[in-house]
């Protein structure tokens, strides 16, 4: 199976049929800094990082939650964002406590839609159209200044794409293209594409964060209208979609629909230097111990990246330094593009410790992703191979497996890896 997964369809009762319309009959239970998730090696926090950002600072706060409430780790999210795993009973309020004084939680009520992903090399490495950072900071203070957006659910994805094409493909409920001569967020011209539900519309690059904030409070009326519950775009049923052209006029912002240019789907952006003042470095299975995480700094800005990594704005440290610490420099190192759900025994889902497979997986221009259940939790888009533990042999469940849905033997594991990660369709 190299390609991204279908959406999912389950809902509280089931899984429906191929041809009915998805109910969700109940609210998003997607884990956040303050809702935290009972997992079998403690409770989960997920931190939204708008564009994946911190500080020098931040970092060590999340360095040292991990190491005193945590499992000593900080995970890596596909949308840039950072997991801390292992937290044991009754740390929630410390937690958020650790949090509110780094500046990491500046609305409660809106921290689980914090959800903006972000080019992480914007403004770093002259490409692109123009930096979204700037758009990101906007639309993060809108959003947390709304009180109708804390409605929207904590998967619901805001995509800002400074017109490479590294994140438009991501799978973004609402996303804003950087146009051709643009300047992201600056009030003194450009242009963005806004894209939603199938309909693209133009708008100036100074009313971006409005508009894609006027489409997502267009989304929750028309989720409510439609009684489905959806809480992605994708989930409204036939016939329901935002009228994107209306929101936007009803918020005072100019828009003309046009034919998308169906921008190209970059690469994922390649571990090693961009430009003279920044490094790409990508964290074995995303996952950061405190000890590489302060091996990062001091930089003038962090960014997690969708792709596991971290980008370094004028970083202090070497590649070289760098590597010493275990985190992946080169775009040539096996690791690269191997990606991992928290498997055996952190889930009690998983029928296989998937992560240990993993770290032994072959080298190959294609990505893998190893998956414990059939939820492939963390799954990239876009071509990939995907390896499924299956528990079909042995008597602890991880015997045996699909690669890309052959049955395959532990025994054989590697060299299916390494066929299908060297195999195009």
């Amino acid at each position: 199976m190299l390609a991204a997964m279908p959406a999912s369809r389950h809902t509280s009762s089931g899984r429906p049929g191929q041809d009915e319309p998805l109910i969700r009959d109940r609210g998003d239970a997607c884990p956040g800094a303050l809702r935290l998730h009972r997992a079998d090696d403690g409770f989960l926090a997920r931190l939204r990082l708008p564009g994946g950002r911190l500080t020098d600072h931040q970092v060590e706060v999340l360095a040292a939650a991990a190491e005193e409430l945590g499992d000593g780790g900080i995970g890596i999210t596909s949308r840039g964002n950072a997991e801390l795993r292992g937290l044991g009973d009754g740390c929630g309020a410390e937690l958020a406590a650790r949090l509110r004084r780094g500046g990491l939680l500046p609305s409660e009520t809106h921290e689980r839609v914090r959800n903006l992903v972000a080019s992480p090399a914007a403004g770093l490495d002259g490409l692109g159209h123009g930096d979204v950072q700037l758009w990101v900071r906007e639309l993060d203070g809108l959003l947390c200044a709304t009180p109708r957006a804390a409605a929207l659910s904590g998967r619901f994805l805001f995509v800002l794409d400074d017109g490479r094409g590294d994140v438009a493909g991501l799978g973004g409920d609402v996303t804003l293209l950087a146009a051709e001569g643009s300047a992201a967020g600056s009030a003194e011209g450009g242009a963005a594409l806004i894209r939603c539900a199938g309909q693209t519309l133009r708008v100036s690059g100074a009313d971006a964060p409005r508009a894609a904030l006027a489409v997502a409070l267009a989304f929750l009326d028309t989720a409510e209208a439609a009684g489905n519950g959806a809480w992605r775009v994708r989930e409204l049923p036939e016939g329901y979609a935002p009228e994107l052209a209306a929101a936007l006029s009803a918020a005072g912002i100019a828009a003309k629909p046009v034919q998308d240019p169906q921008t190209p789907q970059a690469a994922p952006l390649a571990p090693g230097p961009l430009g003279a003042d920044a490094l790409h470095v990508l964290a074995p299975l995303g996952r950061l111990t405190a000890a590489q995480a302060r091996a990062l700094l001091p930089a003038a800005e962090v960014r997690l990246t969708p792709w596991r990594g971290v980008v370094l704005a004028e970083p202090t440290a070497t590649p070289a330094e760098l590597a010493a610490h275990g985190l992946v420099t080169a775009p040539d190192a096996p690791a690269v593009g191997v990606t991992a759900c928290t498997g055996r025994p952190g889930c009690a889902k998983s029928l296989a410790d998937v992560r240990a497979e993993a770290v032994r997986a072959p080298a190959g221009p294609l990505p893998v992703h190893f998956s414990g259940c059939e939820r492939r939790c963390g799954h990239p888009h876009g071509t990939w191979v995907d390896v499924l533990a299956t528990g079909a042999t042995g008597t602890t469940g991880d015997g045996a497996y699909l690669v890309n849905g052959a049955p395959t033997p532990r025994t054989s594991l590697h060299e299916a890896i390494a066929t299908a990660r060297t195999t195009t369709r």
